[in-house]
């Protein structure tokens, strides 16, 4: 025993010194680079005219601001990169202008000829804009060495919205020394004080996925403050610019056929259906900004991938895609789902107002819906309802702190036609108490008033009852008052991470406008974990570790449910390779039933070798509640996925799951689901690409295939041409047919096209 402990020693000092020996060889190797923190720029308008062709020679860049000195925070800290960027900035009376200049070795550049937004896995340059200097939004606008464009909106209480999309123009090339892009940000569409002179927090951001995935900027950031915006540089000299207002129209034509088969087993075609559709902006000025929409076609051309949900009592949520939602999406977006946009289902008529003044902004958002969905949530599952015509208003003021700092209310009602109402009022806010430390909180209050119409559900569900059986589960007119509240303490260094937090709603709590599945609960949860970083490392990068457990009780004080769980995460600086494994136990009740021993081990993995392949896999094993069978299962689950550019115009991305389970005690199967998912996309030129989607879930028996083509020429002048094709394993014996059927078949078109006046 004592010759281990000496071994053990001697490794651990040999360790010492060589970790010792790599920082100090580090430190004489970076010893003439300095990061800046805070940077300072203050740019010039331009000398002359700029076109936005990856060319970086017009006599308009003569003169501008440049930025330079980069600096590595990941995987380094604040370190010297091992390839240079330079940044020029210039502005005119329409648009801001930024040129890259990204240094490399033009061979080991990653990029894909593809879709926007498709680009955050190459190399890209993001552009990090926070016109307001309040550190609570901003906006990042993107590119990869194709010019390929790419943006998202982040907020400081909900982090970044993929979805959100904005006209601009960008254009790259690969070179000699590496890469160049081009961008134009037209000030019309940014928000901006309505001020002479303006002072934005800026920053440059630089992506280059390797070994690693290593991230450059402009700015210098200290991994102890949590606030990522406070950071950014400042950018001053930018004065008398147009302050955006105009006026857009959006009209769309649209036109479609479905067919589905008859009892005899065959297709019926319906009829040629063509429909008008017209959009409206108008941008007051830089600060507000006022849309409606008339018959909109909010159907989706791509429909949503599947999800896994054989064991799950509760509603599935899926991502907002409509444009019509994206702008001040980071407004409504709340601590409790409070605002899900989605229950807007069908609207007939639209509109919204979003105003930005200093640290003030509104968002009202007004909608006539003809097919209302209804989600109604309960202790242990929920349900969606088809209602009918509804009226919805939801309001939205957030006053602005500072650095990461807020309070706002939210305001939603929905009305329907039938009597039936759901109105909720709310008041959130986020305050930064040092660089590291964060606290949170929501009190929200909801009235209901029940539309009265059984017939909306079986009788079985409209038996149930809720909140010591004074109401029932059914619409029969009732009303009630519910109430919902969250509190939230986190703080966050570098190296560790500490958060408690308490959340509860009441058994009559009920969100119309918003995805709150469940109700009746109090859940308090503890959180902490740690990095551990190998930055000098030849295969270690990161290994980050956390624990969570938490307890859950109803308002009668039963306990509900307890957990604990560990997770432990590798990183190499290998291929982006990282492994995740996460422990859980638990004890819940269940249906009025006490399961004990709970436990899943979870095990999943991801790399990226090169830029032609990404993928990864995952694999759970433990025992989990059986939730329809009211049994212990012995559950397995496992996936796998794989993103595939054999060129850079061509993607194949592929997904499968599969979960089932068998009794504890019997090993009877209790339930199976699997998905599978493949996406073909072939960019044909930078506006004409072609895909195919298609997806099986074994659980209902179908297949989908749905073949698409798009011409886009910005992000709202589109047109598509598509099908879908969506076929059923069926029985028809009489008709001399067994198998697969083609079940239901739409074929559609869409045109639409922006105008700015």
């Amino acid at each position: 025993m004592k010759q281990n402990c000496r071994c053990f020693r001697a490794i651990l000092l040999l360790l010492l010194v060589v970790s010792a020996t790599a920082k100090a060889a580090d430190s004489a190797g970076n010893k003439t680079f300095s990061p800046v923190y805070h940077p300072e720029l203050t740019v010039s308008r331009a000398q002359g005219p700029i076109t936005v062709d990856g060319e970086i020679d017009d006599t308009g860049w003569k003169g501008a601001a440049r930025a330079a000195n980069f600096s590595e925070h990941a995987p380094g800290n604040q370190t010297k990169p091992e390839v240079d960027t330079e940044v020029l900035v210039t502005y005119d009376n329409k648009n801001l202008y930024i040129a890259w200049f990204c240094y490399d070795e033009p061979g080991e550049v990653r990029a894909s000829f593809c879709e926007r937004d498709q680009i955050f896995s190459d190399d890209n340059v993001l552009l990090c804009i926070d016109t307001f200097g309040e550190a609570t939004m901003g906006y990042e606008i993107a590119a990869n060495p194709y010019g390929i464009p790419g943006d998202l909106l982040f907020s400081s209480s909900n982090g970044e919205d993929i979805s959100y999309d904005m006209v601009f123009e960008s254009a790259g090339k690969i070179t000699s020394f590496g890469w160049v892009v081009e961008m134009a940000i037209p000030f019309e569409n940014l928000r901006f004080p309505d001020v002479e002179n303006q002072v934005w927090r800026i920053d440059f951001w630089r992506n280059r996925p390797r070994e690693s995935r290593f991230q450059y900027s402009w700015a210098a950031y200290d991994r102890n403050d949590s606030c990522w915006l406070c950071q950014w540089g400042t950018v001053r000299g930018i004065s008398g610019i147009e302050q955006g207002a105009g006026l857009e129209f959006l009209p769309a034509a649209v036109a479609h056929q479905s067919s589905s088969m008859n009892k005899s087993g065959h297709l019926d075609n319906g009829d040629l259906i063509g429909d008008l559709a017209l959009g409206v902006s108008y941008d007051i000025s830089s600060e507000l900004k006022t849309e409606a929409t008339i018959n909109p076609d909010f159907s989706q051309v791509e429909a949503d991938a599947q999800m896994i949900d054989v064991n799950t009592t509760f509603a599935l949520k899926y991502p907002e895609k409509r444009p019509f939602f994206q702008e001040g999406s980071d407004l409504f977006d709340t601590y409790f789902e409070a605002v899900y946009t989605r229950s807007i289902n069908d609207p007939v008529l639209a509109g919204k107002m979003t105003w930005r003044k200093g640290s003030n902004s509104i968002a009202f958002l007004t909608a006539r819906d003809e097919h209302s969905a209804i989600i109604l949530p309960f202790e242990e599952g929920s349900r969606i309802i088809e209602n009918g015509w509804s009226y919805s208003n939801i309001l939205r003021y957030k006053r602005d702190l500072g650095k990461q700092s807020h309070l706002g209310l939210i305001a939603t009602d929905r009305r329907f036609d039938q009597n039936g109402a759901g109105t909720l009022f709310g008041i959130d806010g986020q305050l930064r108490l040092s660089q590291s430390n964060t606290a949170k909180f929501q009190y929200i209050s909801t009235h209901t008033k029940e539309v009265n119409n059984l017939s909306l559900a079986d009788s079985s569900f409209n038996a149930i009852r809720f909140n010591k059986d004074i109401y029932t589960a059914g619409l029969d007119g009732e009303s009630f008052r519910g109430q919902g509240f969250m509190t939230e303490l986190t703080r966050s260094t570098g190296d560790y991470w500490l958060s408690g937090n308490y959340r509860e709603l009441s058994p009559t709590f009920r969100a119309d406008n918003g995805m709150e599945c469940s109700n009746n609960f109090r859940r308090a949860m503890i959180s902490f974990g740690g990095t551990l970083r190998f930055e000098e490392n030849d295969i270690l990068e990161t290994i980050r570790t956390s624990v969570h457990t938490g307890r859950k009780w109803n308002f009668d004080g039963i306990r509900k449910d307890e957990w604990i769980s560990s997770d432990l995460t590798v990183s190499f600086r290998t291929a982006q390779t990282s492994i995740h494994s996460q422990y859980l136990r638990s004890n819940e009740l269940f249906n009025n039933i006490y399961f004990n021993n709970i436990w899943q081990a979870h095990t999943c993995f991801s790399t990226q070798p090169n830029g032609a392949l990404r993928c990864g896999a995952n694999i759970n094993y433990g025992h989990r509640i059986a939730r329809y069978d009211l049994v212990m299962g012995i559950e397995k689950s496992f996936g796998a996925w794989a993103n595939i550019k054999p060129v850079d115009r061509f993607l194949v991305a592929v997904r499968f799951n599969r979960i089932y389970s068998d009794n504890l005690n019997t090993g009877a199967r209790l339930f199976s689901q699997s998905i599978f998912w493949a996406r073909f996309a072939l960019q044909l030129s930078r506006e004409f690409s072609m895909r195919l989607v298609t997806q099986y879930n074994d659980r209902r028996d179908k297949w989908d295939y749905d073949p698409l083509l798009v011409y886009r020429i910005n992000p709202f002048t589109v047109f598509y041409i598509g099908s879908t094709y969506d076929y059923l394993e069926t029985d028809y014996v009489n008709f001399g047919r067994t198998g697969w059927a083609l079940t239901d078949r739409q074929y559609f078109m869409k045109l639409q096209y922006l105008f700015h006046i």
